[in-house]
């Protein structure tokens, strides 16, 4: 029977994925995959041999259509991405849309994501907050950021290390120095870093250590 499958993949420590994932890894037709050689260290990992193609932003819209006509022929195919849950700041909304549209059956396990285990470790209320995924690199970028400056709720949002300090400065005439911020590095592997710190202090401790790896922030929200 034909299905698209989305199945997380570890953020960093190969050890955090589920059973159940990498039974339907061993089951499914063909795993589309955001990059083969990343995903390649998984699979050798866990002896996975199923069929693997690459399905990433630079080839999805020319790969569509040709992907749903293999599923309507009734494959079964798996979606991951390099690390975390497709879809969630990483390929997977259009082929999901477009199998929906086709009445193609999709099913999502649960599993990993930074976003998650970075609210709940912050130590910012968790109860309700926004998840920005990645801010528009350009176009749209101020009224994005001047849009933050009025939320009540803990703001999560992913950065690049190279753009985190430009970023931090940005922010800074619409939240203040005392804003206090939560950033994570690295979550779940080796070198695992969580700095707890205001704006401010975030702005002058990152001038001096350019940060390295996946970056998650996450922001307190405006007290009602």
């Amino acid at each position: 029977m034909s299905k698209l499958i989305l199945i997380p993949t570890p953020i960093g420590n190969l050890e955090d994925i589920t059973l159940r994932a990498l039974r339907k890894l061993q089951e499914v037709d063909l795993i589309l995959a955001e990059d083969t050689r990343t995903s390649g260290k998984l699979f050798k990992k866990y002896d996975i041999k199923t069929p693997c193609e690459s399905f990433h932003m630079h080839n999805e819209h020319k790969k569509l259509n040709k992907i749903i006509d293999r599923l309507q022929s009734g494959l079964t195919i798996a979606l991951i991405s390099d690390a975390g849950t497709p879809g969630i700041s990483d390929p997977g909304y259009l082929l999901v849309r477009a199998a929906l549209e086709k009445e193609v059956p999709v099913e999502c396990l649960p599993g990993a994501t930074a976003l998650i285990p970075a609210l709940v470790q912050s130590g910012l209320p968790s109860d309700r907050f926004i998840f920005e995924g990645f801010l528009p690199p350009k176009k749209g970028r101020q009224k994005r950021l001047s849009s933050l400056a009025e939320e009540t709720r803990t703001i999560v949002f992913y950065e690049s290390p190279h753009k985190l300090f430009k970023t931090l400065q940005q922010l800074m005439p619409h939240l203040g120095p005392d804003r206090k911020l939560v950033i994570l590095r690295e979550l779940t592997k080796l070198h695992e870093t969580v700095y707890s710190l205001t704006l401010q202090s975030a702005l002058l401790f990152f001038e001096q250590n350019p940060p390295k790896g996946e970056i998650v922030v996450c922001v307190e929200g405006i007290k009602p």
